[in-house]
Order: structure tokens, then C-alpha cells, then sequence
């Protein structure tokens, strides 16, 4: 209701998370590498004018551009830096008073011939206080001064961005005996004078004087951790610099987490399209829902008046026709896309910083496990990961990945260890639950591999579109698709060697055996052949869809982190499908799974590898020595959880419900969070209720989960029109869809060319 001006917001509001993360009022902050900065600051001239507090704010600055920069030169004289790699030009001027001495300055900027700073800083009143000692005289007269100074502010405010930084508050009780008349009621009036006097005339309307107030907020709650009571900490100091470089490089390379300042990203060509796309087909299911309506009418039983029976129409009431269910679908899924837009793309509701906690993270993970454990029900079948126990298991994993991100626990390394293990479990399930498949129905037809390409990339397609997002944005889906389709390939190409065929003939084991060495050959190669694989997903148009600003080396990182993982569960579902088979295995309701010997050694076993990887991924150091590993050692917990789930046979017996629904639309939650759960494209969490973080987190969430429900559900009723199981018709929709993307190439390249 105030606006969407958020860099007033980031300039004068927020609070701290914790002790050092700064969350500015309604949007997101995000932090500056030194290569950043550079790019943003290149050929620029910044200009810090002001007293001891104002030299702080531009040694924090500058080590924003060089780290390496040390805090020293006269503290009462100027400092120049340069950084000739990126032509940027930083310099203090000390004038510690608001006095004829800095106007002469500022106003030789507003005349003189040459280049005008494109950044000005400027601040001071605490030395008037100290060498006036504090009179009221001296206010008298930093009110005129600050008044000549005024229109010289403004008249430079229209090239350039001029910051007035109020006075922060000091730690009376740790000032020095030189230093006690500098009061906060002294500073509260210094900075009431500033404030009214920058932002009284009409002109600054139009060339606005920043007014930099945060700084006092920030002040509040660190100044006690003061050297001397007057000048801030450095934690303060750098978050004060930050500020400044978001206020001004936001809008310049408009990072992903650093909502302020960032104007609402104009439509694309696309965007507009799909706009008329929805628009049209709400219409046109109007148009169908009010033909149907009026029929209905005349259709309606009339009453005979002369012996009081209704007369039954001729014609009954047509069924729901294709077009108009595909309409209807089309309806929803516009009014959802809407949602997804002004959630994340236009500025419309307020993005804040994640921040992690213990708290955060654990006690909802405590309290979904108790919800998961009361909603516990039998199973219909009890054979190892049939289709309830494994929609539980997508279910819980999900659940806890949708925690891990909305609390930040990527930052504790232990935490990112074992969710790494939940993705590749997902995975696991993706070679298990093809390979089956394939194996048992020994199905290859066009159709069933259209329904799943279908399924799993419908959604992503939609959003790509809407939020203007790459296909690789969304990494999981590009991912769990690849794996689908070398699954697919490795199993129909010839000879098809299936469960039917390997019954009658011991040497097709060998054969299928042979194709998944060959599989794991290929994984391997790849897998240390970076130059191969990029060359690989770099040609057109595969590098429209695995291309991640401008490189594919994302793609890499992602397939290569979970690289084993298909294959161990294609080799799991094989082995355990040929043991089940041979009825090694005991799958009957309650009946462990081997004998009674035998599966307390194996349930033994699966505990301790499971302590054993949990120990070692808590006492991991370093983040990117436990992903090389992460690719092999992963199966071992996976295969562990397995066991211990399947070989007791009541625990096999059973199953949570309440994780099983969640299990249904996983995929659809995964995605969904990207823009109505969380915000910024997942780096942010996004606020519907400002000021009540749990009440927010409980609407937010609702909303997601019935989204992502719904989404699931118009998801199958899109896939059964889409993709038809008769050959010819599924071939002409086919045909159409090769249309679709074509033209979406067409017009993305176009997007494109007018973007460059």
C-alpha cells in the first residue's frame, strides 16, 4: 500500500536476523563479490566527503572493490583510491564540518567543466558539536549551512546519485572526557535539521538527495560493541557499504537475490503471447459454459399444466467435450500462472533474506515426523518398495528438502550432506521404478514414453515461459528426464532383452548385464571428459535447454553429481526382480524378508552403514571434497534405508498416508516453490504477511500445496487430451507439439537478438 519503491525501504528500514544478517524492509539484499563490483563500478568516479565516520564508510567500501586495501594514510587529510584494472576512481575529502569549506567544494563539482562524480557521499555534524561544545549557536548555524548546501545537493542529484548519511547514535557511556558533549539528543537534532531541510524544497522532487537513515538503525543495535563509543564496528561498517552498493548496482546487474532496488523486469515477447494465450481460452470457455447453459435451458423438463407431469426433453444434457475439459484446464492453469507472476516477478509482495537456525530447520523436521507417524495405515500389497511405500518415501524427502530451503540449511554443510542423499534418492527411484517397467511390461511404445516426458516436463515448459526462465533453471526436471530417456534407450535399443525373454533363456541376463556395463562405461567416461559432455549438450538446440547464462557448465555439475545413482537402482530393481522371481524372497504380509538369521544380520548391517555414512557426512570440512565423493558413497545410505524399511515384515506392512499424499505431487511441489513458497528464484523466502513470520509460512504454505495439488491434477487431465493412446492421433499431436517448439525457438531467438 506504500509502494514499491524499495530503495526508500532499503535506505531507511529493516532489522537484523541474528547478529550480523541485515534484512531491509520488504526485499532482498544481496552480496557483493569484489569481480561484481568491479563490473558494476567500472569507469566510475565515487566520492566520499565528511568527517571520521564518512572516511570508515569509504575504507568499506573500497574493500568491497579490493579486499587487500589496509586502513591507513592521514586520518585528517584526504585519501585517494584507484583501481586501474576496472578504471574506478574512489575518493575521500575531509571536511568534518558543514561549513563554507564543503559547500566551496560541491559547488566546484556543480561548475566545473569536467566529469562529475557519479556517486556522492556526504555527512558530518559531530565535530560541530565537539569543537562548539555543544552549543545551541552552533545548530543555529549548521542549519544555515546545511541550507546553502542544499540546492548545490539537488542541483547535482540530477547527473549523479548524491547520499546525505545522517548521524548515527553514539555509547555515551564509553565516550572520552573530549568527546562527552557529543549526546544522542544532540545528534537526534543535528539529524532533524538535515532531514527537514533536504527534503523541504520543491526541486528535490524531481533531483532527490538521498537520505541515508539505516545507518542509525544499525547503529542501535551495534554501537556498544564500539571501540570508543563514537565510531561504528566493522561488521556495521560493511553492512552500511553493502547497502550502498545495492542501492547502486542493483539496477545496474540486477542479481536474482537483491530484490531492492530492482524496477519490475519488463514482458518479454513470449510473456505477452502466453498472456493472450490464457486470455483467449478463459474467454473461449465462457463462450463454450454459456452455450451449454442456455441448452440446459431449453432442454429444461417443462410441467404439463394439464395433468401436472413434467414432460422429459427429447435430447439429454452432452457430456463434457474434449475441448471444452481442455479449456477449463487452460482457465485454472492462467489464473495459477497469474499468481506465480505477481508473487515473483512483479514486485507486488515484499522478498526477505533466508537465515538459518538450528530451530529453524530441525523442529519442523520433528514435528512433520509425528504428523507423518499418527497417519499410519496399512498397505494393499507388502512386496519391497510397492507404490504406497514409495510415494511415502518421495512424500517425506520432499518434505524435508521444502524445509531445508526455506530455512537456509545449505549453509551447515552436515545439514546439504544428507539432503544431497535424498536427491540422488529421488534419482535411485527414477532407474528403479523405469527399469522395472520396462523390464516386466517390456512396453517401448511411442506412447507410454510421451505420457512420462509429458508428466515431468509439463509444468516446467508452462513456467519457462511465464517467468521467463531457462528449461535448465529448473534443474531437477532437465535432469530426472535425461536419465529417462537413457534408461529408455538403453533398454529398447536392440536386442530388447526383457523379463519374458530372460525366463526361458539364462544367457539374456548376461546380455542385460552386459548393456548395463556398457551403460556405466559411458557414465564413466563422461563423467571425466568435461570438454566431451559440454560439447555434447552445446549444440543447438540442445543448448537452448541446457544452457545456464551462457554455459552448460551447471548442467555438468548437477548430472555429474548424482552420476551413479540411476544405475544402482536400474542394477537394485534388476537384481531384486530376478531374486523375487527365483522366490528367494519372503514378501508375504508380516514375514521378514529372508530368514530370521539372515535378515538380522542385513538389518544390522544396513543400521551401521547407515551411522556410518551420517557420521562421516557430519564430519565433513569442506564442501567440494565431499561432493566428489558424494557420487559413490551415496548408494550406501540409500540402499541401507532400503533395507531396513523392507526386511521387517511389519514394517514393510505398513505405511504413512499423510507422506504418501505429499509423495503424489512431489514433483509439482519441488517446482512450485521456486516462485509462490519461496521468492527471488529460491533465493529469498517470500512474505504475504509482513510482521508475522509464522502466520506467513502458514498461509504461504497452504496456498503452495493446493497450487501444486491442483497443478497435479490438471497436469493428468492436460496429459490423457494431449497424449492419446491411438498412433495415428498421437502423431498429429506430436507434429503439433515439434510446431509449438519450433516457434518458441523462433521467438525466443528473437527475444534474444532485441535483448542484446
Amino acid at each position: 500500500f506504500e509502494g514499491d519503491d524499495t530503495c526508500e525501504y532499503l535506505l531507511s528500514s529493516g532489522r537484523f536476523l541474528g547478529d550480523k544478517v541485515w534484512q531491509p524492509h520488504s526485499c532482498m539484499m544481496h552480496k557483493y563479490k569484489n569481480s561484481e563490483a568491479k563490473n558494476c563500478l567500472i569507469d566510475k568516479h565515487i566520492a566520499f566527503i565528511g568527517d571520521s565516520r564518512i572516511r570508515q564508510l569509504f575504507y568499506s567500501f573500497i574493500k568491497l572493490i579490493n579486499p587487500q586495501v589496509k586502513e591507513e594514510g592521514n586520518k585528517h587529510g584526504n585519501i585517494p583510491f584507484e583501481d586501474k584494472s576496472a578504471s574506478i576512481k574512489v575518493d575521500f575529502l575531509w571536511y568534518p564540518e558543514v561549513n563554507g569549506s564543503m559547500r566551496q567544494r560541491i559547488k566546484s563539482w556543480t561548475e566545473a567543466a569536467t566529469a562529475k562524480p557519479h556517486i556522492i557521499v556526504a555527512g558530518a555534524a559531530t565535530w560541530s558539536i565537539k569543537i562548539h561544545n555543544g552549543s545551541n549557536e552552533a545548530l543555529t548555524q549548521y542549519k544555515i549551512n546545511i541550507t546553502s548546501i542544499a540546492p548545490l545537493l539537488e542541483k547535482l542529484a540530477k547527473s549523479s546519485d548524491v547520499y546525505w548519511v545522517l548521524q548515527d547514535p553514539v555509547y555515551e557511556d564509553m565516550l572520552s572526557e573530549s568527546r562527552k558533549m557529543i549526546t544522542n539528543e544532540k545528534i537526534d537534532a543535528y539529524n532533524e535539521a538535515a532531514v527537514r531541510i533536504l527534503n523541504s524544497s520543491s526541486r528535490n522532487s524531481k533531483a532527490k538527495v538521498k537520505v541515508f537513515s539505516v545507518s542509525k538503525l544499525i547503529a542501535r543495535e551495534t554501537i556498544m560493541k564500539s571501540s570508543d563509543g563514537l565510531h561504528l564496528p566493522e561488521s556495521s561498517r560493511e553492512t552500511n557499504a553493502m547497502i550502498l552498493m545495492n542501492v547502486y548496482c542493483n539496477k545496474i546487474l540486477k542479481p536474482i537475490d537483491g530484490s531492492c532496488c530492482q524496477p519490475r523486469p519488463p514482458l518479454t515477447l513470449i510473456q505477452k503471447l502466453a498472456f493472450c494465450f490464457f486470455t483467449l481460452s478463459f474467454i473461449g470457455y465462457l463462450i463454450i459454459n454459456l452455450i451449454h447453459r442456455n441448452n440446459y435451458r431449453k432442454n429444461k423438463p417443462c410441467t404439463d399444466l394439464e395433468n401436472g407431469e413434467e414432460k422429459k426433453p427429447a435430447v439429454s444434457t452432452p457430456a463434457v467435450s474434449t475441448l471444452e475439459m481442455l479449456l477449463h484446464s487452460f482457465c485454472k492453469l492462467g489464473l495459477i500462472m497469474t499468481y506465480f507472476y505477481l508473487c515473483d516477478r512483479a514486485n507486488l509482495f515484499m522478498k526477505e533474506n533466508k537465515f538459518y537456525t538450528h530451530s529453524s530447520f530441525f523442529i519442523p523436521i520433528i514435528y512433520i515426523l509425528v504428523l507423518g507417524v499418527f497417519y499410519t495405515e496399512n498397505t494393499k500389497e507388502t512386496k519391497v518398495l510397492n507404490r504406497e511405500q514409495t510415494d511415502e518415501w518421495k512424500g517425506w524427502m520432499q518434505l524435508v528438502i521444502l524445509i531445508y530451503h526455506i530455512s537456509g540449511a545449505s549453509t551447515f554443510l552436515p545439514v546439504y550432506m544428507h539432503i544431497r542423499v535424498l536427491v540422488a534418492a529421488y534419482l535411485f527411484q527414477t532407474g528403479y521404478g523405469h527399469f522395472s517397467y520396462f523390464w516386466i511390461k517390456g512396453d517401448f511404445g511411442v506412447y507410454r514414453v510421451c505420457q512420462v516426458l509429458f508428466r515431468l516436463n509439463f509444468l516446467v515448459v508452462v513456467l519457462c515461459i511465464v517467468m521467463d526462465r531457462p528449461y535448465q533453471f529448473y534443474y531437477f526436471v532437465p535432469l530426472v528426464t535425461v536419465w529417462f530417456v537413457i534408461i529408455y534407450v538403453t533398454l529398447a535399443i536392440w536386442p530388447q532383452i526383457v523379463q519374458k525373454k530372460a525366463n526361458g533363456n539364462c544367457f539374456w541376463h548376461f546380455g542385460l548385464l552386459l548393456k548395463l556395463i556398457s551403460l556405466l562405461a559411458c557414465i564413466f567416461f563422461l563423467s571425466y571428459s568435461q570438454g566431451a559432455f559440454e560439447k555434447i549438450f552445446s549444440f543447438w538446440p540442445l543448448s537452448k535447454c541446457f544452457e545456464l547464462n551462457g554455459n552448460v557448465y551447471e548442467w555438468w555439475f548437477r548430472w555429474k553429481l548424482d552420476r551413479y545413482v540411476v544405475f544402482h537402482g536400474m542394477l537394485f530393481a534388476f537384481i531384486y526382480l530376478a531374486l523375487q522371481k527365483r522366490q528367494v524372497l519372503s514378501e508375504g504380509k508380516g514375514d521378514p524378508l529372508f530368514s530370521t538369521r539372515v535378515s538380522n544380520v542385513l538389518l544390522f548391517i544396513s543400521v551401521a552403514c547407515f551411522l556410518t555414512y551420517s557420521v562421516w557426512a557430519s564430519s565433513c570440512k569442506n564442501k567440494t571434497d565431499c561432493n566428489e565423493l558424494h557420487p559413490s558413497v551415496s548408494v550406501v545410505q540409500i540402499l541401507a534405508f532400503v533395507l531396513i524399511r523392507n526386511i521387517p515384515g511389519y514394517v514393510r506392512s505398513v505405511y504413512s498416508s499423510f507422506f504418501a499424499w505429499f509423495g503424489k505431487i512431489s514433483l509439482e511441489l519441488f517446482i512450485c516453490q521456486y516462485h509462490i513458497w519461496l521468492a527471488a528464484d529460491t533465493k529469498g523466502i517470500l512474505v504475504l504477511i509482513p510482521g508475522y513470520p509464522m502466520l506467513n509460512v502458514m498461509v504461504s504454505t497452504f496456498i503452495f500445496v493446493c497450487v501444486a495439488h491442483e497443478i497435479s491434477q490438471i497436469t493428468n487431465d492436460l496429459a490423457q487430451i494431449v497424449v492419446p493412446k491411438d498412433n495415428p492421433t498421437l502423431l498429429k499431436r506430436l507434429l503439433c507439439m515439434a510446431g509449438f517448439f519450433s516457434g518458441l525457438l523462433l521467438f525466443s531467438a528473437i527475444q534474444d537478438q532485441s535483448r542484446h
